[in-house]
């Protein structure tokens, strides 16, 4: 069995992806251990225990320094004893140390075709405001896993999605969440559940 940890600053649209596609049965031998958030008025953590998932609020603003926080914030993900942590939305710049601690067990869902529209900045409706100023005709999502850079992780998976004429960023944003990232996320769990992931020189490599 695979448990997950979800961290989350928003509304969570991915975590109900996943959600759903373990209630659904689609997701075997996984399970999400915790949902935490920085921002105790995320709609994250009513969907976390709605679906009767440990959640709580773990911010930087409760700590007196940056240093005290990161300490206490992967004491906290310790605790839950989780094999993968999943960042899906997180808006907070993780500790070095977690990192280093979680390193290659640590993925992340960017709401671009990496390298492109990724790094620091790019969160968001910004990265689909980018997508469009640009004029690229194909956008997409895609999951990677986390080191100590911006997106800069090893790739796991990619889906590419049409740009279409008259679209805005809060529309382009609807369909890449629709058609790339409420399936690739729940993919990616699947594939590291199964076993069949590994890093090998700074690629993510998917087994047969």
């Amino acid at each position: 069995m695979l448990k997950i940890g979800v961290l989350v600053s928003g509304g969570g649209t991915n975590l109900q992806a996943i959600i759903d596609q373990i209630a659904a049965g689609h997701m075997k031998d996984t399970e999400i251990g915790f949902v935490i958030s920085n921002n105790q008025n995320a709609y994250a953590l009513k969907r976390a225990q709605a679906a009767g998932i440990p959640a709580e609020c773990v911010s930087p603003r409760d700590y007196e320094t940056r240093e005290a926080f990161n300490e206490a914030f992967l004491d906290i993900v310790d605790a839950y004893q989780v094999d993968l942590i999943v960042l899906a939305g997180f808006l907070v710049i993780i500790p070095p140390e977690m990192i280093r601690k979680y390193r290659n067990r640590m993925i992340n869902i960017h709401p671009s075709l990496i390298p492109s529209f990724c790094g620091t900045g790019f969160y968001g409706l910004k990265v689909h405001q980018a997508a469009l100023e640009r004029g690229v005709k194909v956008t997409g999502a895609t999951v990677h896993f986390v080191d100590e850079g911006t997106d800069s992780g090893p790739i796991l998976l990619q889906k590419a999605v049409a740009v279409e004429q008259g679209d805005t960023p809060e529309i382009l944003q609807r369909r890449v969440m629709e058609q790339a990232e409420w399936i690739l996320l729940p993919k990616a769990i699947s594939l590291i559940a199964e076993g069949k992931v590994h890093v090998e020189d700074g690629k993510a490599v998917i087994d047969a």
